[in-house]
């Protein structure tokens, strides 16, 4: 009985023993599954970090790069957290374009600034070179409507100067001779009538002195030229011919001696107290020029003189080998300082009115696209498209995008806008499979 009890006892031990060391083994397998899923879970939330602009700097935690300062960033797409709260980044809405995110250090080591969109007035600034010209409303052409010779020719140089009523030239003429012999023969027989004479006779002398009288009227002699050859009554052999206004002979195509046909032009005297500019505008430039529109002009070597002006005509056709549209301008040239064949510096000015604006230094062009790097706060800076229009006196009309009060980076642009394509660029090959980047263990 004694032994039955004994080998009952030892299978009951064993039973027992043996069930107390499958319990200790699925309660150290339980324990081990739940410490491997967790070290799995925190392998796949924990994110190997670079640097965009030197793949070769990885981390396993966040932190800036050691040689050019920029934020690292996550390889696997996994986000950054901080101690206390976690900021989802906006998506960027450029094409190849990520959202980064830089800290204020690296900000200060890489000169990054911002700017505000804001509403301001805006205009245009047209700059272009104009040739000097006559005014052609201001130009006379000296003639003559008799033949004849020229003897004494007192404006003989081109280029000088001569005043209203100044002697140009005196010139013979065998018509003018005999018109003036007619008309003191005429007087003579007016003067010898009496009273008493017949009035048809009296009428006949007057309309013959006064038809006299008008030939050499309508022949260009003076009413000083008629006056005096009244008072004589004797007949001038060389007719005087006076300038017409002051100016500046620009062109003579007589000498002493020569032989003049009526109608030929025989000198051009030109006023140069206001002249003409000869602008050429670019037709992208066509939406912003007007008649009336003031200009500022400038001499090359006289930087420090401002001739000012205004658009006086705008052709209405295009030059097809140029592409340019003519534009003429009118400018007062009191000194005289201006002389037809110099060229100087135009700038007109369009006033575009209050728009709401962006400076020209946010702007980043890509091909068709036109974006600028949005500040969203926490360190983040978001790609934005944004559409431009007219730019002056540094800032661009802004159409679209982005709204009054944004701020935005406006220099440094290139160093954020290559990391942002970097970093686009990783995201899509590690969306596509075409890269894999191992993570790396903290041994720390």
């Amino acid at each position: 009985m004694r032994v039955g009890r004994k080998v009952k006892m030892k299978t009951s031990l064993m039973v027992i023993t043996v069930c107390l060391l499958s319990a200790g083994i699925a309660v150290v397998s339980t324990s081990c599954q739940k410490k491997a899923a967790k070290q799995e879970k925190s392998a796949a939330v924990a994110a190997r970090y670079h640097c965009p602009m030197h793949p070769q700097i990885t981390s396993d935690k966040p932190g800036d790069c050691p040689i050019c300062g920029m934020r690292l960033v996550p390889t696997e797409g996994a986000e950054e957290k901080s101690d206390s709260t976690h900021a989802t980044p906006e998506k960027s809405t450029v094409p190849g374009q990520a959202s980064v995110s830089i800290t204020p250090e690296a900000r200060q080591r890489m000169g990054l600034a911002l700017g505000t969109v804001e509403r301001r007035t805006l205009s245009r600034e047209i700059n272009t070179s104009a040739r000097i010209v006559a005014d052609e409303t201001r130009l006379h052409h000296v003639t003559v409507k008799v033949n004849g010779w020229v003897n004494d020719l007192y404006a003989s140089i081109t280029g000088q100067e001569v005043q209203q009523g100044q002697p140009l030239l005196t010139f013979y003429s065998p018509d003018l001779l005999s018109a003036q012999q007619e008309y003191v023969t005429a007087l003579d027989t007016a003067s010898k009538l009496t009273p008493a004479s017949d009035e048809d006779t009296r009428k006949g002398a007057t309309d013959l002195v006064a038809s006299a009288r008008q030939r050499l009227e309508l022949w260009d002699v003076s009413e000083d030229q008629i006056w005096r050859l009244e008072s004589t009554r004797v007949v001038q052999k060389y007719i005087t011919i006076y300038a017409p206004m002051n100016g500046v002979v620009i062109e003579r195509n007589i000498s002493a001696g020569h032989n003049i046909q009526a109608g030929e032009v025989l000198m051009t005297i030109a006023d140069l107290s206001s002249v003409w500019g000869d602008a050429d505008i670019y037709q992208s430039d066509l939406p912003y020029v007007s008649v009336g529109m003031p200009l500022a002009m400038s001499l090359p070597y006289w930087p420090d003189k401002i001739f000012r002006g205004k658009v006086i005509f705008v052709s209405p056709t295009l030059d097809s080998d140029t592409r340019t549209l003519h534009a003429r301008l009118e400018i007062p040239n009191p000194e005289s300082l201006l002389r037809p064949g110099m060229y100087g510096d135009a700038t007109l000015n369009y006033s575009l009115g209050k728009k709401l604006s962006i400076p020209v230094d946010a702007v980043m062009f890509s091909g068709k696209q036109s974006y600028a790097f949005r500040d969203a706060g926490n360190g983040q800076l978001i790609p934005t498209q944004v559409r431009v229009g007219a730019r002056g006196d540094g800032w661009y009309e802004l159409l679209g995008g982005l709204s009054e009060g944004d701020r935005i980076v406006v220099s440094a642009n290139f160093l954020v806008d290559s990391e942002s394509s970097l970093k686009a660029a990783l995201d899509n090959m590690q969306k596509t499979g075409t890269s894999q980047v191992a993570p790396q263990e903290n041994t720390q």
